[in-house]
């Protein structure tokens, strides 16, 4: 992995694998690089760029809580575009990843030749909401990665027909084994900034959303997602007719990127970001 330093002294890890067209990919809310493993294996001729956010995965923990936002982390995002020397990259946003490229919309869009959204919108359902403030910043209670692959499996409403192991797999990526069971790989402070940004009435998203205009805009959602409900996407795509879409059964949030209808999306959008950067 390499290293960058935020502006605000951090050392942040990222991924960089690849060459080709630059696709920046970003994790969800407690995730990090390896959120995007699965795809990874199923496309070639890119260059994969997967930060770890700050307070994620191999980066620095910050200091104060209070930086774990959508606008610092899209800050982040765009430093480290700049450190490698990227003008443009196309940006495939799970979840928080998403929001994070929506907010790059508004504020850094001559930087991104377009946006593929995965399971989320500018409504985040509050069920998805309430599913999230259960586990964010809580060390599972599971001891060892084989118990927590099991409850995953128990626990993990929407899923079926997933490949043999996946849930392990899952475990893996996002636990980390000690002496006293098992913990998350990410600040447990960032649960404090979770609760915080989600305090009182939601913020209007849409107005990001539409900041897409003139970009390649694609959305993938699990069919059973409970954080992007059917009537955000449909909204979604009454304002951007020309939009990408998928929807991926057996999914609830979020899928993993390397279901076929998933990757048809992925395939579909980098053939219109890849125009839209020689653009």
């Amino acid at each position: 992995m390499g290293v960058y330093t935020s502006s605000d002294g951090l050392r942040l890890a990222y991924r960089d694998e690849g060459e080709g067209q630059a696709v920046l990919c970003l994790p969800g809310l407690t995730r990090n690089s390896s959120d995007f493993d699965y795809m990874a294996a199923h496309i070639s001729g890119v260059r994969l760029i997967r930060p770890d956010y700050r307070g994620r995965g191999a980066s620095d923990w910050a200091p104060d809580h209070t930086s774990y936002t959508v606008p610092v982390e899209a800050r982040d995002v765009v430093e480290l575009l700049d450190h490698l020397d990227v003008p443009r990259a196309a940006i495939i946003g799970t979840s928080r990843g998403g929001l994070i490229g929506m907010m790059m919309a508004a504020t850094a869009k001559d930087r991104m030749a377009g946006l593929l959204l995965n399971d989320v919108g500018p409504d985040i359902a509050p069920a998805g909401l309430e599913r999230i403030r259960e586990y964010v910043g809580r060390n599972p209670t599971a001891k060892t990665l084989d118990d927590a692959a099991e409850a995953l499996a128990r626990t993990m409403d929407g899923f079926a027909d997933l490949p043999p192991g996946r849930w392990r797999e899952e475990a893996a990526r996002h636990f980390v084994q000690t002496e006293n069971g098992l913990r998350i790989n990410y600040d447990p402070v960032l649960r404090t900034a979770f609760l915080a940004a989600f305090e009182g009435d939601a913020p209007d998203l849409w107005p990001l959303f539409d900041a897409l205009e003139g970009l390649p805009v694609g959305l993938i959602r699990g069919a059973n997602s409970d954080l992007l409900a059917p009537e955000t996407a449909a909204e979604m795509r009454r304002r951007r007719p020309d939009m990408i879409f998928a929807e991926v059964p057996d999914r609830g949030h979020i899928p993993f990127l390397d279901e076929a209808e998933s990757l048809a999306a992925i395939g579909e959008f980098l053939e219109q970001t890849a125009w839209s950067t020689l653009r």
